[in-house]
């Protein structure tokens, strides 16, 4: 799960032209936690996998590589 999800939410919040900052706030966590996921040094709960998918409209399982759309 870790390869593809930090490959894939970056990439969503790059897109949409966000900081880690700004995802952060709307998602309401941490920039740091933020960074950790996209670096790969953390994986997210499954709280904020969710919140991560509903903030971005993909699936949890287009987020964690089980889906390619």
């Amino acid at each position: 799960m870790k390869i593809v999800f930090f490959e894939r939410v970056k990439q969503l919040r790059i897109d949409m032209g966000l900081s880690q900052g700004e995802l952060a706030k709307k998602i309401n966590t941490t920039q740091r936690k933020v960074s950790y996921w996209e670096t790969g040094k953390i994986e997210p709960s499954l709280k904020d996998l969710c919140d991560i998918a509903l903030f971005f409209s993909v699936t949890t399982d287009y987020l964690i590589g089980l889906k390619d759309y």
